[in-house]
């Protein structure tokens, strides 16, 4: 950390593998890197806790939006109390399981990296950060998707004389009890935490750009006999996560082939039919896009909350803030005591990227015209880098810890290619990455993923660089398979009599020898 004085420790540090980031990622990471039998692992997190998005986003009704039971390591299984965990239960799921493996010894907190270099010389990565330097043979990035939130650019909000503050950093020193509230945006989160703050605030004006499909949230608590039970009878606990698992797949189906999709967009016009029985404000939350083009989400209380009587919903974006005004596009004003912003996050941006520099520039760069990866994992141009939860590795129904698990198997396979092949360095050839992407996209066009062109699937217009087109299964077989062929590998040139093998120059080969 930061010396006494506030200055930048020139402390140094060696490490086999660095992990970037502390949350779901980052404690399975050191997890898998163990049981592989790597050592010398060390996390750089630059908060003073874990548990990533579950640490910071601290809102009202935050929680999981997948069942709970695959909101789980399959190493890890957990009592969760409820269908669909909160975000209090999710972090003490996290702290307990890195406690149970050992993982806080790994941790570096209160470390935040400021640049991370490879060294083509020395084969190995040379991360600045305010504890010092680490030089490392590898490293995971694994900051997570959910990481940076989107402050929109609304004229007037800075001279707003009440309190602004945005979603994912909650201000819970602000009361909101018989304030008048205005909600900037309808996604994910503002669908968990409206139905927690109407009952408090005096008004609550909703401002949505665009409707959500909402489907109704089979969420019930699981009661400690139940637990009990799955103890005894094991099987029982794996069919019912069996059962969560392929009702996850079979909502997916009709994502990847949209004519399919009717039976899904009855039943949410069904649930907005039974829930809203205002006609002009189901009509205003009726979707015009195909069930599927944005993020799926699920409530049984967002829709009643939106009918109570001191919440109005403007079916508008907001235009400007002017005074206590909010003005929404259509010219209407409403006046506020705060403002919060709802308007998600800069998916799939690492706030590294403009400083991790690989062979031939950043990874800003590299990504200024489309975020990439080889399977989400690799990028070419980054060698002994892997990327957790990166580009093009979800879809509306995975559950993140299954592609997790599954992306480390295939890190750990590739170090431990690394380790026994005797190669200093393995990064992914362009072309592989290349024909990865035009299958990837090609792929995506016959989905309902890229029906609308202006979801945080797209990172820019037209690329969608969230969603992966096909099954989790075939996902999970890509990544069960580690192709070394695909990897151009750089090896030491044969060594001369008493040479130190080490400090030799060395050349590139299309896989170890």
């Amino acid at each position: 950390m930061p010396v006494a004085d506030g200055s930048i420790s020139n402390a140094r540090h060696e490490a086999e593998v660095v992990v970037i980031g502390a949350g779901l990622s980052g404690v399975a990471a050191v997890i898998a890197l163990r049981r592989a039998g790597f050592g010398g692992i060390v996390v750089l997190e630059k908060s003073g806790r874990l548990g990533g998005t579950w640490r910071d986003n601290t809102y009202p009704g935050c929680g999981c939006d997948v069942p709970s039971v695959l909101y789980e390591y399959s190493f890890a299984p957990h009592s969760w109390s409820r269908g669909f965990a909160d975000r209090s239960e999710i972090l003490d799921y996290l702290d307990t399981t890195a406690a149970t493996h050992g993982v806080n010894e790994a941790i570096r907190y209160d470390t935040e990296v400021l640049s991370s270099r490879w060294e083509p010389e020395a084969h190995r990565w040379n991360l600045q950060t305010t504890s010092g330097t680490y030089t490392t043979r590898a490293v995971i990035v694994a900051t997570g998707p959910w990481h940076r939130p989107r402050h929109p650019d609304i004229p007037g909000l800075d001279t707003f004389p009440g309190t602004v503050f945005h979603s994912a950093r909650w201000n819970h020193e602000v009361d909101l009890t018989g304030q008048r509230v205005a909600v900037v945006g309808t996604g994910a989160s503002t669908v968990q935490f409206l139905p927690e703050i109407q009952p408090k605030a005096a008004h609550v004006a909703v401002f949505q750009s665009t409707p959500q499909w909402v489907l109704p949230k089979p969420d019930y608590p699981l009661p400690p006999g139940l637990h009990s039970f799955f103890e005894h009878h094991p099987a029982a606990r794996r069919a019912l996560r069996g059962l969560h698992h392929w009702t996850q797949e079979a909502i997916g189906v009709p994502l990847r082939h949209p004519h399919l999709l009717r039976p899904l967009e009855t039943l949410a016009r069904f649930h907005l039919r039974t829930s809203v029985r205002d006609r002009v404000l189901r009509r205003a939350l009726t979707p015009e896009y195909r069930f599927g083009g944005r993020r799926l989400i699920t409530s049984s209380t967002y829709y009643p909350a939106l009918t109570r009587a001191n919440v109005r919903l403007h079916p508008t974006r907001v235009a400007a803030v002017k005074g206590s005004d909010v003005i929404g596009a259509d010219g209407t004003l409403t006046r506020a005591d705060i403002i919060i912003l709802a308007t998600g996050y800069h998916i799939g941006d690492i706030p590294l990227a403009a400083h991790l520099h690989g062979t031939e520039g950043t990874l800003a760069q590299t990504w200024a015209d489309n975020r990439r990866a080889y399977l989400g994992t690799s990028v070419s141009g980054y060698p002994n880098l892997f990327l957790l939860i990166g580009p093009n590795l979800l879809t509306g129904t995975t559950a993140v810890p299954t592609v997790l698990e599954a992306q480390l198997r295939y890190v750990t396979t590739a170090l431990n290619h690394l380790r026994t092949s005797g190669a200093f360095a393995l990064d992914v050839k362009p072309e592989a990455e290349a024909a990865h992407q035009q299958a990837l996209h090609k792929a995506l066009r016959n989905t309902v993923y890229n029906a609308t062109g202006t979801s945080y699937y797209f990172g820019l217009p037209d690329i969608n660089t969230f969603c992966w087109p096909w099954s989790t299964a075939r996902l999970i077989k890509r990544l069960n398979s580690f192709d070394p062929d695909v990897y151009t590998w750089t090896l030491p040139l044969p060594t001369q009599a008493g040479a130190d093998r080490d400090t030799l120059p060395t050349h590139a080969s299309d896989r170890p020898q």
